[in-house]
């Protein structure tokens, strides 16, 4: 597998969206803006938004919206950054939405039922133009947040929790059919699915996460995630440094490393959406690379 550096000199990259016109949006945590990295790798900020911003995802207006952890205290290492703790200005995790175009940015959501939002993580639209997206919590010194995962309208009109009681929820995704949303708890290291009943709807049994889909051994940490036209899971994959692609029942797994200790997050885009950028966080690089099958097409962006 050929790959090619896009950009450097980001600073944490996450959230990677890839436009029609051949520019990759990413957020960058540590630097807090939602960013544009141009086909050449030029790099432009489109909004500074503060806290942190984590996961992105184009919506039915063609705003990208933004799951803001509140920001990262991510140590610096001989290898780069790592992390994560809760820095010391934190206050709280909120939704934000963005106009690609011209800049402009609104908070959309802060709480849900009058419960503070402490980290969003991902998300991800549905064909109804509702989004899911997770909320992974904050890490303290001698406590940490229980995680949650959300289904809320993109014009601030209704939020609602769905799913609570994770241990660091983070990525999610739908499957083709938008029966079954994915989601990844980071430190246990599992893909779990849960059955969608209607939208912002699911089922699953009391106490359980949902279906454990795929959980490797050893020590590595699952993040941000993609689907692939074949329903395959692609999972960003912390501490080894790569793409676990997983089947939808998780029979099998396939492993692509890249030469990051954190290999944060991927999307596709380009003809065909052949091609992957993945964000390699701890470098602080977004890098393309031909993947074996094409993407899933996105709501309101390749569709």
């Amino acid at each position: 597998m050929k790959v090619i550096e896009v950009a450097s000199g980001l600073v944490f990259p996450e959230g990677p969206v890839a436009m029609p016109d051949g520019s990759v949006i990413v957020v960058e945590i540590m630097r807090g803006t939602l960013s544009r990295v141009a086909a050449d790798g030029t790099i432009e900020v489109i909004a500074e938004l503060g806290g942190g911003p984590n996961g992105a995802a184009m919506g039915p207006d063609g705003w990208i919206y933004v799951c803001n952890c509140g920001g990262l205290d991510l140590v610096t290492s001989d290898e780069g950054l790592m992390g994560p703790n809760t820095p010391a200005d934190y206050t709280s995790g909120r939704i934000d939405r963005v106009n690609p175009e011209t800049g402009e940015w609104q908070v959309l959501y802060t709480e849900c039922d009058g419960h503070p939002l402490c980290g969003p993580n991902d998300l991800v639209f549905d064909q109804y133009g509702g989004f899911y997206f997770t909320d992974f919590g904050k890490r303290r010194e001698f406590d940490v947040d229980v995680g949650a995962i959300y289904y809320a309208l993109p014009d601030g009109s209704s939020i609602k929790r769905i799913i609570n009681g994770l241990t660091g929820p983070n990525g999610c995704a739908l499957s083709p059919d938008e029966k079954t949303l994915y989601f990844a708890e980071t430190v246990p290291c599992r893909l779990w699915a849960v059955d969608i009943t209607a939208p912002g709807e699911i089922s699953r049994t009391a106490g359980i996460p949902g279906r454990l889909v795929y959980g490797p051994g050893g020590y590595q940490h699952f993040d941000s995630m993609a689907v692939d036209v074949a329903g395959n899971i692609c999972v960003g994959t912390l501490e080894q440094g790569g793409i676990t692609s997983i089947a939808p029942d998780g029979s099998s797994a396939e492993y692509f490393p890249f030469d990051d200790q954190y290999v944060t997050n991927i999307c596709f885009g380009g003809d065909g959406l052949r091609t992957a950028y993945i964000t390699l966080s701890t470098t602080g690089r977004l890098v393309s690379c031909e993947w074996p099958t094409p993407g899933l097409p996105l709501n309101f962006l390749n569709k």
